[in-house]
C-alpha cells in the first residue's frame, strides 16, 4: 500500500462562520459521519502560509526571535508569512517575506516540505522551502510595526539548531520541521533531488 495522503471530502449538512477576524475566521460544519450520524466540527480558516530555511555559505541558518502571544513566549522561527493573496505564487511570497525580515535574497531555491500545521483544528497549510547562496537585498530596509519591532535577527550553525530542536527548546513549528526536514534531505538523496521552486501544491494552488 503506497503511504500517501489522499484528498477526501465528508458531506456537510450545514456551515457557519461565527467569527471572522482580519486574516483567518473561524468555521462550523455539521459533517456527515460514516454511520450517517452528523458531527459538528469547528476550525479556524486560515489563507495558508510560507516559510524558509535561509542557509549560508557558513552554515548557519537565518533565524529571528519573535514574541507570540497566544504561547506567551519569545520563539526563534525561521522567516515566514501569510499568503495574502488569493492564488498568490508561494515562491513569490517567500521571497518577500526573507527580504522584509531580513533584508536577504538567494539564487537557490528549492522546496523542503508542505505540512498542515494543525489539522484536526485548522485548515492552514504550509510550504517551507530551502534558500541558498544568500546575499544582502538592496535597497532600504522594510519598515517592521507591532510585535516585529522587537525582533531580533541571528545567523544560528545548523546542527545547532537540530540539537535544540530535538532537545526540546526550540518550538516553532516552521523552524522544527524545516531543519528536521533539511538534516534528513542531507541523510537521503540529497539537495538536489528535492523538489523544484515551483512545484505544484495542491492544498494551495497557485499560478505560475
Amino acid at each position: 500500500m503506497a503511504i500517501q495522503d489522499t484528498p477526501e471530502a465528508w458531506r456537510v449538512t450545514s456551515t457557519a462562520t461565527p467569527f471572522t477576524g482580519n486574516k483567518t475566521s473561524m468555521r462550523t460544519d455539521e459533517v456527515v459521519m460514516p454511520d450517517g450520524s452528523t458531527a459538528t466540527r469547528d476550525y479556524q480558516v486560515h489563507p495558508g502560509s510560507v516559510a524558509v530555511v535561509a542557509l549560508d555559505e557558513e552554515d548557519r541558518v537565518l533565524v529571528l526571535r519573535q514574541y507570540r502571544h497566544p504561547v506567551r513566549h519569545k520563539l526563534w522561527e525561521i522567516p515566514a508569512g501569510l499568503l495574502d493573496v488569493p492564488g498568490e505564487n508561494p515562491l513569490h511570497a517567500v521571497q518577500r517575506e526573507l527580504y522584509e525580515e531580513a533584508h536577504v535574497k538567494a539564487e537557490n531555491w528549492r522546496v523542503l516540505t508542505d505540512v498542515y500545521t494543525t489539522p484536526g483544528g485548522c485548515d492552514e497549510a504550509v510550504r517551507i522551502f530551502l534558500a541558498r547562496e544568500l546575499s544582502e537585498a538592496e535597497g532600504e530596509r522594510f519598515e517592521v510595526s507591532e510585535e516585529e519591532a522587537d525582533m531580533e535577527l541571528a545567523r544560528v550553525p545548523f546542527d545547532e539548531l537540530v540539537r535544540g530542536a530535538l532537545a526540546g527548546e526550540l518550538h516553532n513549528n516552521c523552524l522544527v520541521v524545516g531543519v528536521l526536514a533539511l538534516a534528513a534531505a542531507r541523510a537521503g538523496s540529497g539537495l538536489d533531488a528535492l523538489r523544484p521552486a515551483d512545484a505544484p501544491w495542491p492544498a494551495r494552488p497557485f499560478e505560475a
